[in-house]
């Protein structure tokens, strides 16, 4: 007999979509993380203003933290900006949406002045041979600073949301993705670009580059209107994460997955106010002992994870049925009459009529309607023995193959001839084998039944391009520091503990799906 589905196929998927949903949700991570991020450069750009003189006499009278994964210093400044801005959210909506308003229409005029006068300043020299060139590490180096900047992309997959407000959702969700990712793309490649022939890229500094590079040019005033408007810009997304984190927080107490006095909301303000003072106290002092380029690697390696596991869940539901139609179809073979004798099924029966006829090919045509997950009928003559399981059991299986071989792949390619010191046919030979494991496992894939709808906007090409995004994004991660790792994982423990320990038991899906 085939397995059970309720006590296999359903359980590897509840697995997979609690790691997806609670330990590696951006969203739990990203916003405390992201504010104590963009506090700490705008603690840099204002420091930039008083020629850093807030640094000077920090590390003078605090003194300096020689800890390999704390910042250099303390930084009292960022950690007050939070407190600061916390007390702004707590009064409400209303205020803060006042204030997110007029910060971002001052960014946005900074934002043009920036690339104009950059322009205006750019010097072809400091992309010649003896400043490093155009690429002074390499493709190497352009890798690993994609990784650590990945975190600047976050915010297109809100889009995918409003796939069912969409008047056209095929083509409008595609669309709208491609250009805000085009126009991000475009931005952030300008800024570079200009930073970059305005002086010496060894020469910025890395907390108020846009600022500093006007100050080396001599336009101290262009520097400080950059200062203002980049801490103009900050303060809107200090905002933005300091407004959204705390009413994620409460949904998730909602739901049972936190811990329920998260959900407490003040009479008057109606706010979570309990929520926002906890985590605005976490954000504070996460951007008080780690430095911007530790919190942005954080973030990255915790977004490049959260959309590798988004990517397979991509492919899992790809090739499965939906929860009602499973249902149904479970209610409809329940009440069905039981199979036919195997003796009976062979032997041949005469139609005296040909409505008979007719009925019996209608018949046939409704059984050979394949449900999502099945072997498609063209390979079951080859592989028969793939029909033996239940429909997405397969295609599971095969996705945890396709990402350990992915992994494999791009870890030879990123340790290989580095730290490993490989000889040429081990690397050689240790690439191809996974890379006919990864060709493998998406072959597999491919040759099951999809789930077709024409309802929403689907991924094309599945499952070829989530696969892709997964080798990517695993490539990606293994380019950020092991101090990254290293503090990612015990930020995932912690995660990990908070779920066993109270979601797992209290969580009302759970409660729902529960037998009683």
């Amino acid at each position: 007999e085939g397995p059970s589905p309720p006590s296999t196929t359903h359980r590897q998927r509840v697995l997979l979509a609690q790691m997806v949903e609670r330990n590696l949700v951006p969203e739990e991570m990203e916003s405390p993380l992201s504010g104590a991020a963009v506090a700490r450069a705008w603690s840099g750009y204002l420091d930039s203003i008083f020629d850093h003189r807030i640094k000077n006499f920090t590390e003078t009278h605090a003194g300096t933290w020689q800890v390999p994964f704390l910042a250099h210093y303390p930084d009292f400044l960022a950690s007050g900006i939070v407190l600061i801005a916390t007390a702004f959210i707590s009064f409400g909506a209303r205020f803060s949406s006042w204030l997110n308003h007029v910060f971002s229409a001052i960014s946005m005029g900074v934002i043009l002045f920036i690339l104009v006068m950059g322009f205006l300043l750019a010097r072809a020299q400091n992309w010649s041979a003896s400043e490093g060139g155009f690429a002074p590490y390499g493709i190497s180096g352009i890798m690993a600073g994609s990784a650590t900047c990945f975190y600047a992309f976050v915010g297109f997959d809100v889009i995918a949301t409003s796939s069912e407000e969409a008047r056209n959702p095929e083509k409008a969700i595609p669309r709208a993705i491609a250009i805000s990712l085009s126009l991000a793309t475009g931005a952030y490649i300008l800024v570079s670009v200009v930073l970059t022939l305005m002086v010496p890229w060894h020469s910025l500094d890395p907390d108020s580059a846009l600022a500093d590079a006007f100050y080396k040019r001599g336009y101290s005033w262009a520097g400080f209107i950059v200062a203002t408007g980049s801490i103009c810009a900050m303060n809107t997304v200090l905002l933005s994460n300091l407004f959204s984190l705390p009413r994620i927080v409460y949904a998730m107490a909602e739901d049972g997955l936190f811990f329920q006095v998260f959900a407490h909301v003040h009479p008057r303000t109606k706010v979570p106010m309990v929520a926002i003072v906890v985590f605005g106290f976490l954000m504070s002092v996460l951007s008080l002992i780690f430095d911007l380029e530790a919190l942005v690697q954080f973030l990255s390696i915790g977004t490049l994870l959260a959309y590798t596991f988004v990517a397979a869940s991509v492919i899992i539901l790809r090739f499965q049925q939906a929860k009602r139609e499973a249902q149904d179809d479970a209610g409809r073979s329940e009440a069905a009459p039981p199979p036919a004798e195997p003796g009976d099924a062979t032997e041949p029966k005469e139609y005296e009529s040909f409505s008979d006829k007719l009925q019996l090919v209608g018949k046939e045509k409704a059984g050979s309607l394949r449900e999502p997950g099945q072997l498609k009928a063209a390979f079951e003559p080859y592989l028969e023995f793939l029909s033996d399981f239940y429909p997405g059991e397969v295609v599971t299986v095969a996705v945890v193959i396709l990402m350990v071989s992915a992994l494999c792949l791009a870890s030879i390619l990123v340790f290989g001839k580095t730290e490993l010191q490989l000889p040429t046919w081990s690397y050689a030979l240790l690439i191809l084998l996974s890379s006919l494991a990864f060709t493998a496992s998406l072959v597999l894939i491919g040759i099951h039944e999809q789930k077709q709808s024409t309802q929403t906007f689907q991924l094309p090409l599945v499952p070829l391009t989530p696969a892709l995004s997964i080798f990517i994004n695993l490539f990606l991660m293994l380019k950020l520091s092991y101090m990254t790792w290293l503090r990612f994982s015990i930020w995932l423990v912690a995660g990990l503990l908070v779920y066993f320990s109270y979601g797992i038991r209290h969580s009302k899906e759970n409660l729902r799906d529960s037998p009683t």
